[in-house]
């Protein structure tokens, strides 16, 4: 750091990225490439393609990551909620209160069964299901809430205990959040049953689709085992109508590679969360955005961070962003409760105000493992140029203070 001749502080020499992708999957598997090469070629050359040992492996090892008794592999993390819930036997008749503000597959795994989706608002600053909302929504006909442990943090656990003496089953919606905790104890063990995606976006994401469940009892795992494969057992006799959903071997394969390295990759989302939040409030930008914040008793895991544009400019601010070749993404543009496959339920605009409000703000930024600090250096000047803040440094943007340090501020703990 340098000052020019009127005493402004100047920038670093190096020279700022061309580009910033919202994800490198190519820079992410670098480093290991040749033990996933080796492991596909392992299966290859077995011929176990469907439910081979590397499907066991997979399922044991992540029960006992997450720490739960049992886990139960299937196709997809879509898979993983329809399957929750038709071993509840959830069907016509039955209602499940679900967030508005997520991805599609929770609701649609519902309406699919021909039960009906209630949706719930969000808490404002962590985006997850409000419990006082969802239990002022529990009815007669009320089967099952699923709060999603959104962007990679939990839900509110504690506060939607009284559901279990209602006789109301919690199931965790953890796709985007494999090693979160709440109060010490890892998602997708905090209730009856959690489901997980391997898409390749996730946190632990595979070479195409995949997905999991854990369970907490026996009776439960063994029900999930027998519904993800048609109801059958032994084989060609089928005690009930399930669904074929069979996570692949190769898929197994490459999952069992990338758990080894699941919490180094943890620890650097955190560390770049760390990073941003820093630069963000040295630049002044936390007067202007909504900063995304780890809540006290959780462990994020950061899947996804999240800023909130207000006044209307999110959308202008995102394409000032893609000018420069900064990928961002939206999640989500529309609230489930507004979307045209759900209009039947008669929801209107302003009955969720939270998710609507959310869905027309916020911002997801790159924070994939292997961002470079310069990188986010990158995309945060050019999030200050876009609200005049740049100049405030003079000519030129600033390195930020951290990066001058001889060491990083630990970044667990740091955010609530």
């Amino acid at each position: 750091m340098g000052m020019d001749s009127s005493g402004a502080r100047t920038a670093p020499a190096a020279s700022a990225p061309a580009g910033v992708p919202l994800l490198d999957v190519a820079r992410h598997h670098g480093p290991i490439l040749p033990d996933l090469e080796a492991a596909l070629i392992r299966v290859l050359r077995s011929g176990r393609y469907v439910f081979g040992p590397e499907c066991e492996e997979l399922e044991r090892r992540l029960a006992e990551y997450c720490g739960a008794p049992h886990a139960v592999a299937c196709a997809s993390g879509s898979d993983a909620l329809l399957l929750a819930l038709m071993a509840l036997d959830v069907g016509p008749g039955d209602e499940v209160i679900v967030p508005s503000y997520t991805f599609f597959a929770t609701a649609s795994a519902v309406w699919r069964l021909g039960a009906k989706p209630v949706f719930v608002d969000i808490e404002p600053e962590h985006y997850t299901l409000d419990p006082v909302k969802t239990l002022a929504l529990v009815g007669p006909k009320t089967k099952a809430v699923i709060p999603v442990h959104l962007y990679g943090q939990c839900a509110d656990m504690q506060a939607l205990a009284p559901l279990a003496a209602r006789g109301v089953t919690v199931i965790e919606d953890a796709a985007q959040s494999i090693g979160a905790e709440f109060q010490g104890r890892r998602c997708g063990a905090l209730g009856p049953m959690g489901c997980f995606s391997f898409y390749p976006t996730k946190n632990l994401g595979g070479l195409g689709d995949g997905g999991l469940l854990t369970a907490a009892t026996s009776e439960l795992a063994e029900r999930l085992r027998l519904l993800r494969g048609h109801g059958m057992h032994p084989r060609y006799y089928h005690r009930e109508v399930g669904i074929n959903s069979r996570l692949d071997t190769l898929q197994a394969a490459a999952l069992c590679v990338k758990l080894d390295h699941l919490e180094h990759w943890t620890a650097q989302r955190a560390q770049n969360a760390q990073h941003y939040t820093e630069l963000f409030t040295e630049f002044g930008l936390d007067r202007v955005l909504g900063l995304p914040r780890q809540a006290a008793g959780r462990r994020h895991v950061w899947n996804q961070y999240i800023v909130r544009v207000p006044e209307g400019k999110r959308d202008t601010l995102r394409q000032y962003l893609a000018d420069a070749k900064i990928g961002t993404e939206i999640y989500y543009p529309v609230p489930l409760h507004r979307q045209d496959c759900f209009r039947s339920l008669g929801y209107k605009t302003g009955d969720l105000p939270e998710s609507e409000r959310a869905a027309a703000e916020t911002l997801a930024l790159p924070i994939f493992p292997g961002l470079t600090q310069a990188e986010q250096h990158a995309v945060v000047t050019r999030i200050a140029d876009f609200y005049g803040l740049a100049q405030r440094f003079g000519s030129s943007v600033p390195r930020p203070k951290f990066l001058d340090r001889t060491t990083s501020p630990a970044a667990h703990g740091k955010l609530a």
